[in-house]
């Protein structure tokens, strides 16, 4: 089989993603003076723009992939809401996963750039967890669309802003686990080790060491495989894949483990790789793929997104060419 015949698979795999959905807006314009009223740059604004961002860059991937993505998440009843199911359209990502809470305010992230440079960003968010009765209504609403269509995997996107509470993750992996659903997780510290019995779990070295509370290089090999031991006896995961910067990835199942070296890159940006990484990964586990197989493909997927400056999701053509030049199924 060649990559491209996988690649022809996922169109007809539907993934729901699960996590903290935020817009990405960016004001730019030009720099020619200083403010009188204060020692701040004025900028002459020329552009606004506004682009999906946390977990909906998974959902984006995975529609570059070729695949069927569903957000799902709790964001506020209010114009940032409306204007996120506007960009979702766009993007042709569905969002029969939102619900809708007049408690809550929906993430926007506004940068201000004048000349080229970042020069401010003003976060307007929510950040303590969303109500229990907000939880609940995440998770009938996963349960309905579970019962309601063929889903392959869910992808928890955690970026610490709330939506993935205890609860949330507990019974949403519980229904997967009914359903015969995968499931995957990209973490973050606060609810590390909430992710039971999940099919893959994907920190990266940092957070494999703060969630273990350990200190330890890659290279020293026992103090990391001692870690990646301690996460799985308290996760009961099937699959550990370890992201490690530029010492490439290193993927465990119950049966085999590989490291996978990183290629050589000219890395512009490594903003948003993770979000790359666990969608390609997901989408060549829901294929059916080795362990070996899913992590070198995410490696080769997550170093071409770093090439490119900014947040960017995957090019389907050229990760084909570069997973056939690179990889021997």
């Amino acid at each position: 089989m060649n990559f491209r015949a996988v690649v022809d698979q996922f169109k007809d795999k539907t993934i729901l993603v699960i996590g903290d959905v935020m817009i990405d807006a960016y004001m730019r314009g030009t720099v020619n003076r200083v403010s009188p009223e204060a020692p701040v740059p004025i900028v002459s604004l020329q552009k606004e723009e506004e682009r999906l961002g946390g977990a909906a860059n998974v959902a984006i991937n995975l529609v570059a992939m070729g695949a069927n993505a569903i957000i799902c998440s709790v964001v506020g009843n209010d114009k940032a809401g409306n204007q996120l199911v506007e960009l979702l359209s766009e993007n042709h990502i569905s969002a029969k996963g939102l619900v809708f809470s007049t408690e809550r305010q929906t993430t926007v992230k506004t940068r201000i750039i004048g000349n080229n440079q970042h020069l401010l960003r003003i976060d307007a968010e929510q950040t303590d967890d969303i109500l229990e009765e907000e939880g609940l209504a995440l998770i009938n609403l996963v349960q309905s669309i579970i019962e309601a269509s063929k889903i392959d995997a869910i992808i928890f996107e955690d970026y610490n802003k709330g939506v993935l509470t205890e609860l949330v993750i507990s019974e949403i992996v519980a229904l997967a686990n009914k359903n015969g659903v995968l499931t995957t997780v990209d973490p973050k510290h606060k609810n590390f080790f909430a992710y039971k019995n999940v099919t893959l779990f994907k920190p990266n070295l940092k957070e494999l060491k703060e969630g273990v509370n350990r200190s330890f290089s890659f290279q020293e090999t026992d103090k990391f495989q001692d870690a990646v031991t301690i996460l799985e006896q308290k996760l009961n995961n099937q699959i550990s894949f370890i992201t490690l910067s530029e010492n490439g990835v290193f993927i465990k199942d119950a049966n085999t483990q590989h490291h996978i070296p990183a290629h050589i890159r000219n890395i512009a940006d490594v903003s948003g790789a993770g979000d790359t990484v666990i969608s390609v990964a997901t989408l060549c586990l829901a294929a059916g793929l080795s362990i070996k197989e899913i992590a070198e493909i995410a490696n080769l997927a997550g170093g071409l997104v770093c090439e490119k400056s900014g947040v960017v999701s995957i090019d389907k053509e050229l990760l084909i060419k570069e997973v056939g030049a690179a990889v021997n199924f």
